[in-house]
């Protein structure tokens, strides 16, 4: 089992950066795929970007060539650096973690994170 504690949401101006952690218990971090996931009030969760076992990335394309998910199994913690912000990135932001999957699916996800808000004015 691992617990995910997210951090680095906050208040940004359109076209700026943020950079989001997810830090997870546990001393078998690595064998985990993670992923991003983000919501807004009403709508469902959906899909950011996903990091495997070995390092391969997947995202979604709204975000593609703006933001980086990246993994150092070394201090168990899941980053996503996002640039170029745009006001329709406004959600709140999970880490997931699953032993088996890898993918865009938030349903096939074991655990999540609380969650950190993510706004970006236009």
């Amino acid at each position: 089992q691992v617990q995910l504690v997210e951090s680095g949401g906050g208040l940004v101006q359109a076209e700026g950066s943020l950079r989001l952690s997810c830090a997870a218990s546990g001393r078998t971090f690595s064998r985990y795929a993670m992923g991003w996931f983000r919501q807004v009030p009403g709508k469902e969760r959906e899909f950011v970007a996903a990091i495997s076992w070995s390092g391969s990335t997947t995202y979604t394309d709204a975000v593609k060539g703006r933001f980086t998910i990246s993994r150092d199994n070394a201090k168990n913690t899941l980053s996503l650096q996002m640039n170029n912000l745009k006001h329709e990135d406004t959600a709140v932001y999970y880490c997931a973690a699953d032993f088996y999957y890898y993918g865009r699916s938030s349903k096939e996800y074991d655990f999540w994170g609380q969650g950190t808000q993510v706004t970006v004015s236009s």
